[in-house]
């Protein structure tokens, strides 16, 4: 596995830890005693998380944010587009 991607995930499944955690709503079904870690991890299987990068919002570099999809996830636009 490469580095970055690692490292992407990562940074989606803590924002997404921190989003439960302050009492979000699951975007899954899930089974009761699940942690938020769980229940996140759950949601980027079920495709229901994207990977929007924040290169450049901390002052380093003026990038605009690109959205990148995780391995097998089709954009909405290109499944209206394909339906």
């Amino acid at each position: 596995m490469k580095a970055d991607l690692i490292a992407a995930a990562s940074e989606v499944i803590s924002r997404r830890v921190r989003q439960l955690s302050l009492g979000h709503r699951p975007m899954v079904e899930y089974a009761p005693g699940l942690r938020e870690a769980d229940i996140a991890l759950t949601e980027i299987a079920n495709r229901k998380l994207t990977f929007e990068s924040t290169f450049g919002q901390n002052g380093t570099a003026e990038v605009p944010a690109q959205v990148v999809l995780f391995p097998g996830v089709t954009s909405r636009k290109n499944a209206k587009k394909a339906a």
